[in-house]
């Protein structure tokens, strides 16, 4: 008979050459094994006294010990280590270490140097070791999913290598002979170690920030930045040709441009842009990122050095310019890195797949096929509305600084950022009610609401944690909170509201939601006909702080009844099918000190939340709903959604613009011109209802926040605050500077430089649509004329540069615009 297979011993490559670890026969290396422990520098095995017999009959009860072995480590063939590995459940550590399934012990003895010492041999050693416990056992390894260790907490020069191996002390115990760092090191761990560099996969710290990804953002957001200030009249361009500009010119074949700013404020004598650009109008510039290119005077072939495109350092130079102040310009900058980070990382998940192309959300909404793995799950309304939701990238198109989010980590990115499309489950709080309130809506009441957004379940479990503390439940009402607002802010900033017990910490929900681009506003994917919850995240975010306000959440659920009523009884809004998605309940807390400080502050917005009606109910077979934001979305390769559905719907390209401007301008003029209310009707607060890719109808949302009613018609008390009674010209601002400028420019740009439809056909569809309104409704009488030929040019970028910190103040958002001149109308009279 043939003897038994030898398994070959591990090797693996290490910076002092291959090493091999093999096991260890006790007869044959005894001795020379002996001789290392009896070395001073082994003195922390305690094991140097030893005799050879004494080694061998150690050794090989380790060997015999099925729950241990020894293993011998070579180093070309020359032994060089000794280690053990045991099963910390039954070795040692029973008692002393909760061992997990996976868990292996290790120890590791390097031979004392003998003709000199070898730079980076221990570095080397413990690389191996690690790599063979953690190593699968198909490659030789011994499979262990986190490696145990227990040095001796005086054993200084160990305790540094194991933390260069990526081992985390969990606490220090006491042993046999020792007080021990009892210590762990995951495969993770080890991954992303200075010795683990090279085995396995290569952590991700932030793969998204390279250079080939963030040129392309970065050029992305200074074509944005160029076209938008300028829009706003803080520079213009000159033509390269050197012909005079002019600031209205319309073009729609590129013509070259330059900017030249003027830089001695940071040491430079003069930066240039150069690039190609289309003009359109409403000053709209669509300039073509590839083209730009960033000089300055040098010794360049051309007189000229050629620098890196930098939308952080195009801000810095452009100060001056901008207006940005001082002690606001680093605030501003940080806004714009996170919007830079943020572009970069959802190129890099389109990019690898993980995030659908345009074609792939076409496909979606118009033929029902899904071919992308970032839409697999289902044909279903809620699977693409949500898959749309997170491949967005301009849901505030005119906002340079549009994805500021300071507060958020890299960890809090790829868990609540919108465009990652991760679900979250909501934490609950008890808040005493008499420090609270809670708001309903009609035909809402406290016991309905909670049974439908609780399972019995739920409620059952928090009853039983406020009962078990002592506490009645009746005493409380029930409060979400976002995972963000409850580590960073409830038991820190409302730490004496917890510890007195009026915020008691529940636990997370079972519902599962996805963070809509909104941040706050959360799509509950669990039951996607139920309510979407919108909560406080106290972010610093475009402008302001992202918080809720309880005083203006009280009111809210009675403005959403009376919005919803106005457009349920009027029959123009009805037949064009327009909606409202209410916000029905409203909580919030107010017991904390900062509700009793002498000034308002944004600590008083950091415990409300809201629930908001779901569009799905509302949908007929074969209809699929969309943010209106997807209508200025490219994708990475440039392609177009809005063209893309245009494209897919199968009828002309005007017949599908007068669809959706039948959806969204028509409702909104009549709500205007009808009953002086305005909306907030940009890309993020309009849900399109779509059928084969054409628009339908429009739901609005957001409305307790954002609504305003211009004139002195009556409101009930309750609600009085939406009120801000302006002059016609001003009113006429919710149409020109909301829809015109925020929304149709850009789309008017997308659908022209696609070659989908001419830019004075788009705004001549436009006009006739206004026309057609004031056609069907000849009694209204209304001093807003929407064919003026010019309205005041309102700047939203001036706004965040003047302050950052909080845009306008909320309680007088009129007195706080700011405007350049006035702006050629699109739709002027002939």
């Amino acid at each position: 008979m043939s003897a038994p297979a030898v398994a070959p011993p591990f090797t693996t490559p290490t910076r002092v050459g291959p090493v091999s670890i093999e096991p260890f026969d006790a007869d044959r290396d005894a001795a020379l094994l002996q001789g290392w422990l009896a070395d001073p520098a082994s003195a922390f095995w305690q094991m140097g006294s030893l005799s050879v017999g004494e080694v061998r009959d150690y050794v090989a009860g380790v060997v015999a010990d099925p729950h241990q072995d020894a293993w011998l480590g070579r180093r070309d063939g020359e032994p060089v280590f000794f280690a053990e590995t045991y099963d910390p459940a039954r070795v040692l550590l029973t008692g002393v270490h909760d061992a997990l399934p996976g868990d292996l012990g290790m120890h590791v003895l390097v031979a004392p140097p003998r003709g000199g010492h070898l730079p980076g041999l221990t570095d080397a050693v413990f690389t191996a070791v690690l790599r063979f416990c953690l190593g699968a056992r198909s490659d030789g390894g011994r499979g262990a999913l986190r490696v145990v260790v227990e040095p001796d907490v005086r054993n200084e020069r160990v305790a540094a290598k194991n933390a260069a191996a990526g081992f985390r002390v969990l606490r220090e115990v006491p042993l046999p002979g020792k007080r021990a760092a009892l210590s762990v090191c995951t495969r993770e761990d080890f991954a992303a170690s200075p010795l683990g560099t090279g085995w396995g996969a290569e952590p991700d710290l932030a793969g998204h920030l390279r250079p080939d990804l963030a040129d392309r953002a970065h050029r992305h957001l200074v074509a944005k930045a160029i076209a938008e200030f300028t829009h706003e009249r803080l520079f213009l361009p000159e033509r390269a040709d050197g012909t005079s500009a002019d600031g209205c010119a319309v073009h729609e074949a590129p013509v070259d441009y330059v900017l030249g700013i003027e830089t001695g404020h940071l040491g430079r004598a003069r930066v240039e842009y150069r690039f190609a650009a289309r003009r359109y109008a409403l000053e709209h510039w669509v300039i073509d990122e590839a083209s730009l290119v960033r000089a300055a005077p040098g010794a360049g072939p051309a007189g000229t050095e050629r620098l890196p495109v930098d939308a952080l350092e195009l801000v810095a130079e452009l100060q001056p310019l901008l207006g940005v102040p001082d002690d606001l310009l680093p605030v501003y900058l940080e806004e714009l890195s996170s919007t830079l980070a943020g572009t970069a990382a959802k190129l890099d998940r389109e990019l690898a797949g993980e995030s659908p192309s345009t074609a792939q959300l076409v496909s979606a909404f118009t033929s029902g096929a899904i071919t992308s793995e970032a839409l697999a799950g289902g044909t279903d309304p809620a699977t693409a509305f949500q898959a749309a939701e997170a491949a967005m990238t301009e849901g505030h198109p005119g906002f340079v600084a549009n994805n500021g989010r300071i507060g958020f980590s890299l960890s809090d990115y790829r868990a609540y950022a919108p465009e990652r499309g991760e679900r979250l489950r909501l934490m609950w709080l008890a808040a005493r009610r008499e420090h609270a309130h809670l708001a309903l809506g009609a035909g809402q009441t406290e016991e309905g609401h909670y049974g439908a957004e609780l399972s019995s379940a739920e409620r059952a479990a928090f009853a039983d944690r406020l009962t078990s503390r002592g506490l009645d439940p009746a005493d409380y009402l029930y409060l979400p909170v976002h995972p963000w607002q409850w580590e960073h802010r409830v038991p820190i900033t409302f730490a004496a509201d917890v510890a007195r017990g009026n915020l008691v910490p529940l636990g997370p929900g079972a519902d599962e939601y996805q963070p809509q681009q909104s941040i706050r506003t959360l799509f509950n994917r669990t039951r996607p006909a139920r309510h979407y919850v919108k909560v406080a995240t106290a972010i610093q975010n475009m402008g302001f702080l992202r918080g809720l306000s309880p005083a203006y959440m009280r009111p809210t659920p009675a403005i959403n009844d009376w919005v919803a009523d106005l457009v349920t009884r009027d029959a123009t809004l009805q037949a064009a099918g327009f909606g409202v998605l209410r916000e029905i309940v409203s909580v919030g807390y107010t017991g904390d000190v900062y509700h009793r400080t002498p000034q308002p502050n944004p600590y008083r917005k950091m415990l409300a939340a809201l629930w908001r009606e779901s569009p799905l109910p509302r949908l007929a077979p074969g209809e699929r709903v969309v943010t209106m934001a997807s209508l200025l979305h490219r994708d990475a390769s440039g392609e177009a959604f809005a063209t893309g559905l245009v494209r897919a719907s199968g009828i002309a390209p005007e017949e599908w613009l007068r669809a959706y401007l039948d959806a969204y301008l028509y409702p909104l003029v009549h709500c205007l011109l009808a009953h002086d209310l305005a909306f907030m009707p940009h890309g993020e607060n309009l849900i399109l209802v779509l059928r084969d890719g054409v628009v339908r109808r429009a739901l609005m949302k957001d409305i307790g926040e954002e609504i305003a009613v211009l004139g002195t018609g009556p409101l009930p008390a309750d609600i009085e605050r939406v009120r801000a009674v302006a002059p016609d010209t001003e009113k006429a601002l919710a149409v020109f500077t909301d829809v015109f400028d925020g929304v149709l420019r850009h789309l008017a740009g997308i659908l022209t430089t696609d070659g989908v439809l001419r830019e004075g056909r788009f705004w001549a569809l436009v006009a006739e649509t206004i026309d057609r309104h004031r056609a069907e409704h000849p009694g209204l009488e209304s001093g807003v004329d929407l064919r003026a030929a010019r309205f005041d040019h309102s700047c939203l970028n001036r706004l965040q540069l003047r302050n950052t910190l909080q845009m306008v103040n909320l309680a007088d958002q009129s007195a706080s615009l700011i405007y350049a001149g006035t702006m050629p109308n699109p739709v002027a009279r002939g």
